[in-house]
């Protein structure tokens, strides 16, 4: 497939005068991620060719003045033909009269990965629409690469715009332009070295006898999360130290595993190596003979439940490997609930065995010697296994560096281990972990209903054999979710309160009690003074220990970090997180425990932390709608009851860098954009309730992009009457040959969108369609709807709001949550969802983002653009009559 796609390239080349690579012979170094590398070319005009890795080849685009770190630059890409992988380590000289003759320097490379939702990137690129991150020498954090419309027909252009999203990589100013000190990153030469042919020769990245990179990534597929830390100091060799090591008579049946204490903070030094903390099952494989077992951390036999894993570990010999079992999800990121997901469904033939310790080898004890050791022989042992085997690479960098980069990609936390120490059974000093967020196993008590409805779970943890209530999960339960763990509840449902002291909760309406076998993992936000969960979210249902053993963990004082001495990082500075906040993707949520909803559905109040979660949750479908548009926000810092409330359009001081600043011609503030969902998170530190963006099309303000038709029933008219309003509208739409979609506004009325191509109609014009088009429905049923705002008309009729479909008028975004009580949302729906059994309050905060995951409405909203000027001549023939 690869030599197919080279074609081109291998047609445009002579490569008995060329240095340039074939791609034929190439002898590509094999990458668990994508990797990127960017070329400066002095050909006939200076340019930087910008190369991502993928299906084989290095997609390629020239860009003319080099990638800019400044989020307001829009720099052309011109897409060239594929490359070759190892075309990413050429740096030399083209031949005069050769294509693309003069010098070639290497001049950034690293690696690369599709953002949420834009996983599938042969579709992204299909669309003309690709978001993704490089972590590189020079180039750090998130871009977007959209391609420009093509003349004729529908062939797509070569054209694209490279553009730099707002954080904590961008840089105001464009400071990545050429530059005659610029140096190689492979070489350290430059340009005029490169080309009198000088200096050593560049370090391979792509090929055979290239070194480790400077950053590891993990995924299952190649396209996965980044894990930005340095593996220079302290890496594993693949040829360990030959040690004495003792022997024993037999294998052992079991080894009880060793354990990390909690942390206040990661150590860092010389003698510290920091692994991923997975967030899986924690398992023991155990060889014998061609025969394999995982055993829990208790030593229960679960080969039962994940076979493929035991049938690689048969494949290895003797011995007995530590190690965790782990689902990844869509972005290579471990995900606790797939691997329940997986395991209760059936479906673990895509579950991995991450390994990251060797107990014994054969009848050889390994336990005795340094970590270093044993994971140099354990690599050696893996090396060939099966791919749902794979070993655990550690980073010896600083702790809190390595910290803060899991963080921001969304993982779990760390594990620090001593490289000098030995295996020991139980907790140990020498074993540390530290996490992105707090985390906390709890013994389940109880459940609480409203009528039928699954509402929370009872939590307690034992202290000094008593199970005291530490209070409910509130959060993290959809309806898979609830399916799965209903019946678990409902097979150990008890008469009594397991729950003992002070504070513990009393029979009442709606709560169910249980005998305390179930655990479940939380997230939180710690504990109050007196001992009860903040914030809690549920995670999932653990059952590899038994209920009795799990107690509120405490951590335990710093550790040791030996020696002062420098640990090579390529990570940036870190960050302080400030009392009372919880990182959610990166971005500090302080004061989290404020409610901004202090009456949600559920009677527990929807916080400023709820509120990040669900932008986190739901802002890979929501940026659809609001990236590249003016976005006001609607502010209500203090909560929906609170006296501050304002509507923000314009960027403020101290404001988040995460938020795009857009200069719109004409007006003399910029005006706020929000291109990522890391952004959607900075608006809810603030306190934004609502998202209100522009209607243009994404980066085209002067460029109406979609219609939206505002239903505002007046309070004496039932809703049924707006269902039937939309659905006739809709009609009308369809008539004029447009494209409709509805969904919620978060209160008593629907709104109806048409995506458009208004080529050569301007806002004006767009607005006065609209507008006939509601005076049209008016005409037609003058007693039902209206086009006016006068309250002293509207008894019993439907406003048809148009006034939606100005420049600069907006309308809340799909998915955006409402000021109001309850909580609502804004929520998509099918057209066979607008019916007399609609029910807009059951679209909540809270309900919402488990809805995200399976929903089907305007899943083809980008293939609904209809030419704007072809409806507007389609109703010519009724204007005479409007007038």
């Amino acid at each position: 497939m690869a030599v197919t796609k080279l074609q081109s390239y291998q047609s445009m080349r002579d490569f008995s005068r060329t240095s340039e690579p074939s791609g034929k012979d190439a002898k590509v170094v094999p990458s668990e991620a994508l990797r990127f590398v960017i070329q400066k070319h002095a050909a006939s005009h200076l340019h930087f060719d910008l190369r991502l890795e993928f299906e084989g080849t290095f997609r390629s685009w020239a860009v003319p003045k080099a990638p800019s770190l400044d989020p307001k630059d829009r720099r052309m890409a011109m897409e060239v033909e594929d490359h070759p992988l190892d075309y990413g380590d050429f740096e030399g000289t083209i031949p005069k009269g050769q294509y693309g003759g003069g010098t070639v320097m290497v001049w950034d490379r690293g690696f690369w990965a599709p953002e949420p939702g834009f996983e599938d990137v042969g579709t992204a690129l299909g669309k003309g629409e690709l978001k993704f991150v490089m972590e590189g020498e020079r180039m750090h954090g998130s871009w977007v690469l959209v391609r420009m419309k093509g003349k004729g027909g529908d062939k797509p252009g070569k054209a694209w715009l490279l553009i730099k999203h707002r954080d904590e990589g961008a840089v105001d100013g464009n400071l990545t332009g050429p530059s005659d000190d610029d140096r190689s990153v492979a070489s350290g030469r430059t340009m005029a070295e490169v080309t009198a042919g000088a200096g050593e020769a560049p370090k391979p990245f792509m090929t055979a006898g290239g070194s480790a990179a400077d950053t590891e990534w993990r995924s299952d597929d190649g396209q996965g999360i980044a894990l930005v830390a340095s593996t220079t100091a302290g890496a594993v060799t693949k040829k360990a130290a030959t040690a004495d090591a003792p022997n024993v008579e037999s294998l052992p049946d079991f080894v009880e595993p060793q354990l990390a204490q909690s942390l206040a903070k990661p150590p860092s030094g010389p003698r510290w190596a920091h692994e991923i903390k997975f967030d899986g099952y924690r398992m023991q494989l155990r060889v014998q003979r061609g025969k394999a077992v995982l055993l829990t951390r208790k030593g229960l036999d679960w080969s039962a439940k994940f076979p493929e894993i035991v049938a690689s570990g048969a494949d290895l010999p003797d011995g007995i490997i530590d190690g965790e079992v782990v689902a990844l999800d869509g972005m290579g990121a471990p995900s606790f609930s797939a691997l329940q997901a997986a395991i209760s469904d059936g479906r673990t033939a895509d579950l991995t065995y991450f390994v990251f310790d060797l107990l014994f080898a054969g009848k050889t004890d390994l336990r005795s010697l340094p970590l270093s050791e044993r994971k140099g022989r354990l690599h050696t042992l893996v090396e060939g296994a099966r791919a749902n085997v794979r070993f655990v690479e550690h980073f010896a960098t600083s702790g809190e560096e390595m910290l803060e980069s899991v963080s921001r990609m969304g993982l779990e936390g760390i594990i620090s281990k001593r490289l000098d120490a030995p295996y020991r059974s139980g907790r140990s000093e020498s074993w540390g972990k530290s996490k992105t967020r707090e985390g906390q196993e709890v013994v389940i008590g109880g459940w609480t209903t409203t009528g039928k409805e699954f509402r929370s779970l009872l939590a307690g943890v034992y202290r000094d054999g008593d199970l005291v209530y530490v209070g409910r999960i509130g959060t993290g339960f959809g309806r898979d979710v609830v399916e799965v763990i209903l019946p678990r509840l409902s097979a150990v449902e008890a008469e009594h309160s397991p729950f003992t002291g002070r504070g513990a909760p009393k029979k009442a309406a709606g709560v169910h009690w249980v005998r305390p076998d179930l655990v479940a993992e939380i997230h939180h936000a710690g504990f109050t003074a007196d001992g009860m969960t903040r914030q809690a979210s549920f995670k999932g249902l653990r059952e590899d220990k038994p209920a009795q053993e799990f107690e509120a963990e405490r951590p335990a004082p710093d550790a040791d970090p030996g020696p002062r001495e420098p640990a090579a990082t390529t990570v940036r500075a870190r960050v302080v997180m400030p009392r009372g906040s919880v990182p959610v993707m990166g971005v500090n949520v302080t004061h989290a425990d404020k409610p901004l909803w202090p009456d949600a559905d559920d009677g527990e109040p929807v916080t400023k932390l709820d509120l990040a979660r669900y932008y986190e949750a739901v802002g890979g479908w929501l940026m659809r709608h609001v990236e590249g548009r003016p976005c006001s926000i609607v502010r209500m810092p203090d909560g929906i009851d609170g006296h501050q409330k304002f509507f923000q359009r314009h960027t403020g001081q101290n404001q988040s860098s995460l938020i795009t600043e857009v200069i719109i011609p004409g007006e003399r503030e910029p005006y706020i954009e929000l291109d990522s969902v890391e952004a959607l998170i900075a608006v809810a530190q603030v306190g934004a309730v609502e998202l209100h963006p522009w209607n243009c099309q994404p980066f085209e303000p002067e460029r109406p992009g979609r219609l939206v038709f505002d239903l505002d029933p007046a309070p004496d008219v039932d809703f049924t009457e707006v269902v039937t309003a939309a659905k006739e509208l809709r009609d009308l739409l369809d008539l004029l040959g447009l494209v409709s979609f509805c969904k919620t506004t978060g209160g008593k009325g629907l709104h109806v969108v048409t995506p458009v191509l208004a080529e050569g109609v301007d806002w004006p014009t767009a607005k006065t369609f609209a507008r006939d088009v509601c005076r049209v429905m008016a005409a037609d049923a003058p007693t039902r709807f209206l086009t006016t705002m006068a309250k002293k008309e509207r008894t019993g009729r439907i406003f048809l709001d148009y006034l939606r479909n100005d420049r600069t008028a907006t309308a809340v975004a799909p998915l955006s949550p409402r000021g109001r009580p309850g909580a609502p949302v804004s929520m998509p729906i099918t057209w066979n969802q607008v019916n007399r059994g609609l029910d807009p309050a059951r679209y909540t905060v809270r309900t919402v983002p488990s809805l995200v995951r399976k929903l089907r409405a305007w899943t083809d909203y980008s293939d609904g653009e209809r030419p704007l000027a072809e409806a507007i001549e389609r109703l010519g023939p009724v204007r005479g009559r409007l007038r």
